[in-house]
């Protein structure tokens, strides 16, 4: 039953990532760090944002096979229906926000905060469910487990630096100029991480309230050592 909780409350984490997602996006100011390749593409070929995305999701996958070969958990292949259902989420959310259109630029970087909040709080209730990392994080993971000793922060920081420069340089080689990459993409890496530890500090009875049961055998493991 706590199972079942568990990945429903991670459903309600990645719709509210996907809809930041779609939020930043809609902003016009660049999109997220992990969806800007996906956005450039979406800009030039004619697939969707979040059609790119579960493709860009598929590949990041496979490069964690390549490098864990067989370390990789056949639990981590939960990412393909989660990429999928992130996909389609980010399309969906992508269709609700169709009317906003902000024109001015304060408009545009209220809608990018409003959108970074929506999504550090996706963020937050992932983690808090704790049954399945998005393709992104699983990758940034497997390079930690296989080709470096840095911290895992650390490189998640060279791999979104690493994907924002690639939409860059993709956005240049399509359109002569940055487009889909531009202030919004630094901002929202900067503050998505933030928010989302906020939220954890502000909501920190939410694990004890929502999995007793894990708590509680927490509390006897440690009377018992």
């Amino acid at each position: 039953m706590e199972k079942l909780k568990r990945y429903l409350i991670f459903g309600a984490g990645l719709f509210l990532s996907s809809f930041g997602v779609s939020f930043i996006t809609k902003a016009d100011l660049g999109t997220s760090p992990i969806s800007s390749i996906p956005y450039v593409l979406s800009l030039q070929l004619p697939m969707t944002l979040g059609e790119f995305t579960i493709f860009f999701s598929l590949l990041l996958i496979a490069f964690q096979l390549l490098l864990l070969r067989k370390r990789f958990p056949l639990e981590h292949l939960l990412q393909i229906p989660v990429s999928v259902l992130f996909g389609i989420f980010i399309d969906l959310t992508m269709e609700l926000l169709s009317g906003l259109n902000p024109q001015s630029y304060p408009m545009c970087l209220l809608s990018l905060l409003g959108g970074c909040a929506i999504l550090g709080l996706g963020v937050y209730i992932e983690v808090l469910a704790d049954v399945v990392m998005l393709p992104g994080e699983s990758f940034v993971r497997a390079v930690c487990q296989t080709l470096t000793k840095k911290e895992f922060g650390t490189v998640k920081v060279i791999f979104d630096a690493s994907m924002t420069i690639c939409a860059g340089l993709l956005s240049i080689v399509f359109f002569g100029q940055l487009q889909g990459v531009r202030e919004g993409t630094l901002i929202a890496a900067l503050l998505t991480g933030i928010i989302a530890k906020m939220f954890g500090r502000y909501f920190s009875f939410l694990p004890g309230l929502l999995f007793p049961q894990k708590i509680s055998e927490n509390d006897n493991g440690a009377a018992a050592a």
